[in-house]
């Protein structure tokens, strides 16, 4: 299994227990994108889909994301991962409208009663969000979540792929090197004292659905 992280502090978070014998690719620092593997994890970044000229890495995650899909094998992007599936499945991956930044609810669809992700998972549930970017939804992929900002935040291609905009992965340890970026908070509108004293109350809260969910997509490796 390979793992794509893009900054140093973006890590695995709670979904780390589940990735057995992973091994993580840091094109931060500069590791190769491998041309091909039997599961995949793209994690999230602050760089967009539409910057491949100036990181070319991202249009080598694009052609293995789309090169996994086409053979089958499990995937999993999540925010700027899931951006990334989104561009490999021929969607349009743009700047929203506004970010959004912090805690806010996300709304499961209908069809996502019967995910083999999201079945289980609480019909709504507040998660952590941070993206400027929004994507549309893939020909033939099933919309699974929303939010108030944003229509779609995730969808399943097939019956192994999934795209999760939001940050479903976010553990204590991941949200304190993301606060690290306080002046785009407070650019997006975000207080960050405010967005510490949500976290403490949140993020227990998100750990105990990012684990079902993770479990399962563990199960199929």
């Amino acid at each position: 299994m390979i793992v794509i992280q893009h900054e140093p502090g973006e890590g695995p978070g709670s979904l780390l227990p589940h990735l057995r014998d992973a091994r993580i690719v840091r094109t931060f620092a500069a590791d190769a994108v491998p041309e091909d593997c039997e599961a995949l994890v793209v994690l999230g970044g602050g760089m967009s889909v539409y910057e491949q000229d100036r990181l070319p890495h991202l249009r080598d995650e694009i052609r293995l994301l789309r090169r996994c899909v086409e053979h089958g094998r499990p995937v999993l992007g999540i925010c700027l991962g899931s951006q990334l599936l989104a561009a490999a499945l021929g969607a349009e991956v743009a700047k929203a409208r506004a970010k959004e930044v912090g805690f806010y609810r996300v709304r499961l669809t209908r069809q996502a009663r019967e995910d083999a992700l999201f079945g289980k998972a609480p019909e709504s549930f507040v998660a952590f969000h941070w993206h400027g970017d929004a994507f549309t939804l893939p020909r033939g992929a099933v919309p699974l979540a929303s939010s108030t900002l944003t229509p779609l935040q995730a969808f399943r291609f097939g019956e192994r792929a999934w795209g999760v905009q939001f940050h479903l992965e976010t553990d204590e340890e991941v949200f304190s090197a993301m606060m690290a970026g306080e002046v785009e908070l407070r650019e997006a509108g975000v207080d960050p004292e405010d967005l510490r004293a949500q976290s403490a109350r949140e993020l227990p809260r998100l750990r105990s659905i990012a684990q079902g969910v993770f479990a399962r997509w563990a199960e199929l490796l």
